[in-house]
């Protein structure tokens, strides 16, 4: 079989999939500007809405990662992507905050129900280069994520929140062009590998300290993703190059994601944990005092340290408690990630109160919180040699579970 790029032609897809799913996962920022005033939203509601979609978006993977392994995977990778376009691309139809936060849980979940099994067929696919299969796969997503602003802001600015819709249809054509040609996909196996949440009762400590690491980066991450946008356009940026500027942040810190895993390889991961978090306060911080691109620069550097992190955490984890790969990668990923969004609609209602300048200014010292938790961690190599943590990839940008089943046999 000719494999384009030295991978199974199915990774091609799913990684094209990945795109499309992740960009139209990041509509919702980029429109705050015209939202708020549209649907007469406080920074707080803002924030809760952000909270719901991130629920349904992270945490549901959890649930649909154990059905994907009972059922019919491919079932999920087909309808999730078209779910996640359909649903999501009518956010500027929305007449009230309660549509607006059931389209955008739907539009989640549909994302989360694509992930886990993608994730893990690409996993499966990959044979001797599974670790270049998961970036190739991750960053796909990655892009979809970064660049998405680039086209959802402009055109609501040039054409109306109402003609949002019309989005759908060239993505739902490249998925009618894409999905059909995945193959059959057997279930992707059983989870009688592990042992579950209570095999991991003895590395509870560690695993506690790093989760609180991924919640608090988590939390920094997304109230400067979500706010952003608000801040520029109210200091006289159009929302188009609003959107350009979130972008330009976006994608900075998925290189940071890229290159984390390599430096973790040399030096530790708990040295870059430690390093990386601390690094990005001082750009954090001073980010929101400065304007226009100068902010951009500023923000991207902090989100570039801030995010190198993403591919360590799941490899990190694994070291510290060498069984049940999926519960900890599912830890570390999508539930972490969904509890980090619990708190951004209590950064909204900061916001509200003090000013959203300010209240970045307060989140940029978060990661200093995480830093601490992270120091009293174990370093060295524990428990049985880790996976690469370079390959790994920046798979926690996504939320995407492996699952360990994704190891038995091949397709």
């Amino acid at each position: 079989m000719k494999q384009p790029l030295g991978l199974h032609p199915t990774v091609l897809l799913l990684a094209g999939t990945h795109f499309v799913v992740d960009g139209f996962s990041n509509i919702y920022a980029p429109l705050l500007p015209l939202l708020i005033p549209h649907l007469h939203l406080s920074l707080a509601a803002a924030g809760t809405l952000q909270m719901c979609f991130q629920m349904a978006n992270s945490v549901a993977q959890l649930g649909f990662g154990h059905l994907a392994d009972r059922w019919r995977p491919r079932a999920l990778v087909i309808v999730g992507p078209v779910v996640t376009v359909a649903v999501l691309s009518l956010v500027g139809l929305a007449s009230t905050p309660l549509m607006l936060g059931g389209i955008l849980v739907a539009g989640g979940l549909g994302a989360a129900a694509f992930h886990p099994p993608a994730a893990a067929l690409v996993h499966r696919l990959g044979g001797p280069r599974q670790g270049y299969a998961m970036s190739f796969h991750i960053t796909g997503g990655s892009l979809g994520f970064s660049l998405g602003p680039l086209v959802f802001a402009p055109f609501a600015e040039r054409y109306g929140l109402h003609w949002m819709p019309v989005l759908m249809l060239p993505a739902l054509l490249l998925l009618a062009g894409v999905l059909p040609r995945l193959p059959p996909l057997p279930r992707l196996g059983d989870h009688g590998e592990g042992g579950g949440v209570r095999a991991l009762r003895p590395y509870r400590r560690p695993l506690s300290l790093l989760y609180a690491v991924v919640v608090l980066r988590t939390l920094c991450g997304l109230s400067f993703a979500t706010f952003m946008p608000v801040m520029l356009t109210r200091r006289g940026m159009s929302l188009g190059e609003a959107g350009t500027a979130v972008a330009t942040y976006l994608f900075v810190s998925s290189v940071g994601g890229f290159l984390g895993g390599p430096l973790a390889d040399r030096w530790g991961a708990r040295t870059v944990i430690l390093w990386s978090l601390v690094l990005a306060v001082p750009f954090l911080a001073i980010a929101p005092t400065q304007s226009g691109w100068a902010f951009v620069a500023f923000v991207s550097v902090g989100g570039f340290l801030l995010q190198s992190t993403l591919p360590v955490n799941v490899t990190f984890g694994q070291m510290i408690a060498p069984i049940s790969a999926a519960t900890v990668s599912s830890l570390m990923m999508g539930f972490a990630w969904g509890t980090g969004g619990l708190s951004v609609p209590f950064v909204g209602m900061l916001a509200d109160r003090i000013g959203i300048e300010r209240t970045l200014i307060v989140m940029a010292f978060t990661p200093l919180a995480a830093a601490a938790f992270a120091a009293p961690l174990p370093g060295g190599q524990l428990g049985r040699t880790p996976p690469r943590a370079s390959d790994v990839g920046h798979i926690e940008t996504t939320g995407t579970d492996v699952a360990p089943s994704a190891r038995t046999g091949a397709d």
